[in-house]
């Protein structure tokens, strides 16, 4: 059974307007975005004021393990990604994969070289 993840009606809706207009701009990822909709579609919807702290959500700085090598990072909107601030987009593989988690969460998920294993160890809502 798969953990379950939680999300903001506020990012609930412009991921959705997001991927709906990445679907026809960037057709080799449409995997990724189908992944994205998909978790979208099962999380639990609550309002800032009722998530946990520690729930990944857009904007949160992160320390993950990836694949035995911790990783610090924050999740953004794909227009504010970027690789040399640790900046990752909601639609990246790593940025879909964590998404809606909670510290602690172990989740394997597939990208583009095969599967990667990720514990979420630590999480700041800014």
């Amino acid at each position: 059974m798969t953990n379950p993840i939680y999300i903001t009606q506020a990012d609930k809706e412009k991921l959705s307007k997001l991927i709906e207009e990445s679907k026809y701009n960037e057709a080799k990822t449409n995997i990724y975005l189908k992944k994205l909709e998909a978790e979208i579609n099962r999380a639990i919807i609550k309002s800032v004021a009722q998530l946990p702290t520690n729930i990944v959500i857009m904007n949160s700085n992160v320390l993950l393990e990836v694949d035995g090598f911790e990783e610090e990072a924050t999740l953004v909107y794909p227009e504010h990604a970027n690789v040399l601030k640790n900046k990752i987009s909601v639609l990246s593989p790593l940025g879909t994969a964590i998404l809606g988690y909670e510290e602690g969460s172990e989740i394997e998920w597939e990208v583009p070289n095969g599967k990667i294993k990720i514990l979420v160890k630590k999480v700041n809502q800014i």
